[in-house]
């Protein structure tokens, strides 16, 4: 058992960790691969061009200036119907893990400084923490089903960046208002977590995870990442999952009801970013990853934003991999 989840937390942190310049949209392919293969589960992508034409289009937008095309990886393990005492019958309960992957993050054309851009190498974290907890609870063989969605992109600038004032057609098929190409993270989530909602079958918890805003460290700080669930019974189970495997977490504001204006646009369904910078923004941002999950889903949702654990003294931390392990009830973290 330590063995496996000390080889995630290498991995994750060794992902956040890469130069950009070793750690592209290809790359990072071609490593969910040869982990796909050594596992002996299975894998698919889809990549550039295929994410327009199939409706991808926060994934697509997000990546589309990149010298590396973008990509939505796809790995499921299937335990071939573990017994589960959630369900009656005899299917394992199905976690569906969605990442945000951006490789380097310089902003696009809502540029960063030169200040702020240093370190968003690091904005692949959740998805390297995902990958990472994926890969241990594979070896360790956990009694769920698994399927990990990984969105991969480079927010780069350029002739074909996306742009402030673009409309963005997501795979929810509600349209977003760019207002700052700078929250990407959540638009390539969106897409993630709207798959998981109307392409998997029976799945019982969709967890998004990523390195989402600045905002926060200041609502939980720098050592516990900042949880949204959409029952009591998911925000529990997240927290007890943090105590028990020292990936610690702490709930946000969840008031969907109260925050979604944030967003309206006049020209389409939302905007991107927020009116008000100083009204809950942490959670305003992880409500506008669930307006995309399918109204047709009725079980449960739990948003992860792990800025600031994710990273100490600029340094990739491997936060995740314990908190996938504790979600999923691997053995010695139950």
């Amino acid at each position: 058992t330590a063995q496996a989840v000390a080889d995630g937390v290498r991995l994750a942190a060794k992902i956040g960790d890469m130069p950009p310049a070793e750690n592209n949209p290809d790359t990072y392919a071609q490593e969910c691969k040869r982990i796909a293969d050594e596992l002996g589960v299975s894998y698919s992508e889809i990549a550039g061009g295929d994410l327009k034409a199939k409706g991808y289009g926060g994934i697509y937008g997000v990546g589309m200036a990149a010298r590396c095309p973008p990509r939505m990886i796809i790995m499921t393990y299937d335990p071939m119907g573990a017994p589960s005492k959630k369900r009656k019958s005899s299917k394992a309960e199905h976690i569906a893990l969605c990442g945000k992957g951006v490789v380097y993050d310089t902003g696009g054309l809502a540029l960063k400084s030169k200040v702020g851009m240093c370190g968003m190498k690091h904005d692949c974290g959740g998805s390297a923490g995902l990958l990472g907890g994926f890969q241990a609870a594979v070896q360790l063989k956990v009694s769920c089903k698994v399927t990990l969605i990984l969105a991969i992109v480079e927010n780069a600038i350029g002739p074909d960046a996306f742009r402030n004032d673009d409309i963005l057609t997501m795979k929810s098929g509600k349209t977003v208002e760019i207002n700052n190409t700078d929250a990407e993270g959540r638009l390539v989530l969106a897409d993630c977590v709207s798959h998981a909602s109307t392409e998997l079958k029976e799945v019982d918890l969709i967890v998004d995870m990523c390195t989402l805003t600045g905002a926060q460290g200041v609502a939980t700080g720098q050592k516990h990442a900042g949880v949204l669930a959409k029952t009591k019974r998911t925000e529990d189970r997240a927290v007890q999952a943090g105590l028990k495997t020292g990936d610690l977490v702490y709930p946000m504001l969840y008031a969907p009801e109260m925050l979604k204006s944030e967003f309206d646009s006049k020209v389409a369904d939302m905007k991107n970013s927020v009116k008000n910078r100083n009204n809950a923004q942490a959670s305003c941002a992880g409500h506008f990853i669930e307006s995309h999950i399918d109204e047709a889903y009725e079980n449960d949702w739990l948003h992860v934003d792990m800025a600031g654990p994710s990273t100490k003294d600029e340094r990739a931390t491997g936060y995740g991999v314990a908190l996938v392990l504790g979600l999923c009830k691997a053995p010695g973290f139950c």
